[in-house]
């Protein structure tokens, strides 16, 4: 989900009581919908097959990019294996996909997270939790702390599914992609255009969707990101900055598919001789991510 600078996560109880009390839907104001969600409208073991957001089994989605910590100044190189697994989950009555989300920087694995999929027979894409895990090291690339801030469940806690992706988009559509106070998930996306055109190393598109990305629990933290039809997601802008340029770009290197997705090891295993290494990560922890 969305990433905010490095350390900004901690919040009191009393302004976690607060967000549930301020955020509850009100469908008179012009703010950020939460979805009406009912497991009536979906359909177990239904396809994912959004233009803009299709999850077929056995795919993985590569994006890399040079980072910079906005924190320190710290350049990594970064890379993302998002794998949409043939596991599934019950979740608040629906019948989940598990897409398995890991990232590395400079080689070494920061974070592991499995996120929640679902498509109602309207053809929105919803997001239904996720399980995450950071990861921290020490100068000398020893693990020393793991984190499982902004992990929830829709139905756990007060938690509530939002929208990856509406069946039908529209600019100025404005909605919570997960809506879980309670557990520090708030991010919520506004459709900003739909006619954009942009090139990955997998191709040129026209017709890109853009979305920008917010969070109450992060604010001045602002990313935007592109949607291509056919493929999904295209591209990740990271930390936009005042002049509205993003401090970091992450672009979608390759698209791969086999019949099973890979067991955890094959990923790490092109990775071992960097890790071996003693890639150094300055005491780093994993920044949160956007939803896919």
């Amino acid at each position: 989900m969305l990433r905010p600078a490095l350390g900004s996560r901690a919040l009191g109880l009393v302004s976690i009581l607060a967000l549930l009390i301020a955020l509850v839907p009100n469908r008179a104001s012009a703010g950020p919908v939460v979805p009406d969600f009912d497991p009536a409208n979906f359909v177990p073991g239904a396809p994912i097959d959004n233009p803009y957001s299709p999850l077929i089994v056995g795919t993985t989605f590569r994006f890399g990019g040079e980072v910079t910590d906005p924190e320190d100044g710290e350049k990594t190189f970064e890379t993302e294996f998002d794998t949409v697994t043939n596991q599934t989950k019950l979740i608040a009555g629906v019948l989940a996909v598990v897409v398995r989300a890991r990232t590395f920087d400079d080689g070494v694995l920061i974070e592991d997270t499995l996120d929640f999929h679902a498509q109602d027979m309207s053809g929105n894409v919803w997001y239904l939790g996720e399980d995450t895990k950071a990861f921290e090291y020490d100068d000398n690339g020893k693990l020393i702390n793991t984190d499982t801030s902004g992990s929830f469940l829709a139905g756990v806690n007060g938690a509530k599914a939002g929208f990856i992706m509406p069946a039908n988009p529209t600019i100025g559509f404005n909605y919570y992609q997960e809506f879980a106070a309670a557990d520090g998930a708030l991010d919520q996306a506004t459709i900003l255009s739909l006619n954009e055109t942009f090139t990955v190393p997998v191709g040129s598109f026209t017709n890109v969707l853009r979305t920008e990305e917010t969070s109450e629990l992060e604010p001045g933290v602002l990313e935007n990101k592109l949607y291509a039809k056919g493929v999904g997601q295209i591209a990740t802008f990271e930390d936009i900055q005042a002049d509205g340029k993003p401090l970091n770009t992450l672009v979608l290197e390759s698209v791969g598919t086999s019949a099973i997705p890979l067991p955890p090891a094959a990923w790490t295993g092109a990775l071992t001789i960097a890790m071996l290494a003693g890639a150094k990560l300055s005491g780093r922890v994993r920044r949160r991510r956007c939803a896919q």
